[in-house]
């Protein structure tokens, strides 16, 4: 697990973030009620710390948990990247995604809800914001997903979709269109890695909404 670099206090003597456990300290030491957490970027803790405590200090969050698996061929997911996910009201339907930390369950970024789209448009996308948000930071973490279609889609930098191209989907399909266009014009190291949920259970950027 990668170490702590920054620390939220959201209810303390002065909220904020903190690079130092001591400088943390001094705001929760003694201070009833004291809420506040380690992050592993200063990127995440900006992330949390506008964010509801409770998504990261609930033992039933979309935080990670730990998983354990026998089976050597899957092993067990890397703590050090991010996992991305989709969620559609329909299909087509409402549409949204995001992406988290895998290590602490922050969420990095989220788009939508969009008023049409489909499940794998928005999986499509999350990828490729994934990789855009890894590679501006300089960042060689893999992404975890867990659809075999958007994976697929973003190895061939190509989509293949039945949704049409209307009024209410222009905004969605812009942003695939820029995404397709991101693809060919950029390289990355990072690998994208499917998320097995058989043996993890839900991504953890999974909108538990099923």
């Amino acid at each position: 697990m990668p170490k702590n670099k920054c620390y939220v206090v959201w209810q303390g003597r002065k909220p904020g973030i903190y690079d130092k456990w001591s400088d943390c300290k001094k705001q929760v030491d003694g201070f009833e009620g004291a809420v506040y957490k380690g992050f592993p970027t200063l990127d995440l803790a900006k992330g949390a710390l506008d964010d509801d405590p409770r998504r990261y200090m609930s033992k039933t969050a979309h935080g990670p948990k730990k998983v354990a698996c026998s089976n050597p061929l899957i092993g067990i997911p890397i703590q050090n990247s991010i996992c991305v996910d989709a969620a559609c009201a329909g299909n087509p339907g409402i549409l949204e995604y995001r992406g988290v930390d895998t290590q602490s369950g922050a969420q990095i970024f989220h788009m939508g809800p969009f008023p049409q789209g489909t499940v794998n448009l928005g999986e499509f996308l999350a990828i490729v914001h994934g990789l855009a948000f890894l590679k501006q930071r300089d960042i060689d973490w893999p992404i975890y997903s867990d659809s075999r279609t958007a994976i697929a889609w973003v190895r061939k930098k190509a989509i293949n979709t039945n949704l049409a191209v209307s009024p209410k989907n222009a905004k969605l399909f812009d942003l695939v269109d820029r995404a397709v266009k991101w693809l060919h014009n950029n390289s990355w190291p990072n690998r994208i890695l499917k998320w097995e949920t058989e043996h993890w259970g839900e991504i953890p950027a999974d909108f538990g909404r099923k």
